[in-house]
């Protein structure tokens, strides 16, 4: 299965920034017994392989040469690889441009870089479908894309609505060979004028395909924003207690939650 990181934003919500804002340090892990700075995607890339994923494609942006340099050509037990996404024309885009890599009958799962959520395994819950979302509940679920359930089934999803009906949003999601096919078809007969992938799966639904939402998430920071960045080293620090506390990048003492944005790609 192939992972994919759309990795070509320019990190705007956080800039000045030396590196891509993919490559920003929070917590820390060990190698080989020594201890070192932990970039963020690190946490995305650990999350796609725990889910399945033995394949990760980057889609980066002309500029971004430092992830490749960072990340090389494998990372743990998953081989890398990169894709060029040459304008950030937002998700739909950055996510079917990894299809020159993509195989036809490989399922694919796809998370954002700059965010940090628990349980690590959680992608595991996903279940064997076309389309399936992992779910996190949030406090303030109009800065996300909230995700309205019938049961499991995913009846629509609210694109940063103001005042949305579900406070469960979709942190990552996972499609069968089948479903990245009909998805990337019915994107092209839309003109690709998505860029939001929430409004591309509205289309789908409408079409009558099927999405489903699992529950299974409990914590998720956007690192995106200096707020942000600070409620992820708290959660990395407090450690399983926390998490509880710290959910969608709302913090204890209840500090206004990091502004995500759905495509990883022009933020």
């Amino acid at each position: 299965m192939w992972g994919i990181v759309p990795a070509a934003g320019r990190g705007s919500r956080i800039q000045p920034l030396a590196f891509s804002k993919e490559l920003l340090p929070v917590g820390s892990r060990r190698d080989d017994g020594t201890e070192r700075p932990c970039a963020v995607s690190e946490y995305l890339l650990e999350r796609l392989i725990l889910g399945g994923a033995d394949k990760i494609c980057f889609v980066i942006s002309p500029g971004k040469s430092d992830i490749l340099e960072y990340f090389g050509d494998h990372y743990g037990s998953a081989q890398l690889a990169y894709v060029v996404q040459p304008d950030a024309s937002g998700l739909c885009d950055a996510v079917f441009k990894a299809g020159t890599v993509v195989g036809r009958d490989e399922d694919v799962v796809v998370g954002l870089p700059d965010t940090v959520w628990f349980p690590k395994a959680a992608l595991q819950a996903l279940p064997d479908a076309d389309l399936s979302f992992l779910l996190f509940p949030v406090e303030r679920p109009e800065f996300f894309d909230a995700v309205v359930l019938d049961g499991d089934n995913v009846r629509e999803i609210q694109v940063k609505q103001p005042k949305p009906t579900s406070r469960w949003i979709w942190g990552a999601f996972r499609m069968s060979a089948t479903g990245f096919r009909e998805l990337h078809a019915l994107w092209n007969e839309r003109d690709q004028r998505d860029e939001y992938f929430g409004t591309l799966v509205n289309a789908y639904l409408q079409a009558g395909g099927l999405g489903i939402g699992i529950r299974a998430g409990e914590s998720y920071v956007d690192v995106g924003t200096v707020d942000g960045y600070r409620t992820a080293m708290a959660l990395l620090a407090e450690g399983t207690d926390s998490r509880s506390r710290l959910r969608a990048g709302v913090s204890s003492d209840g500090a206004r939650p990091p502004h995500a944005m759905d495509n990883g790609a022009t933020a």
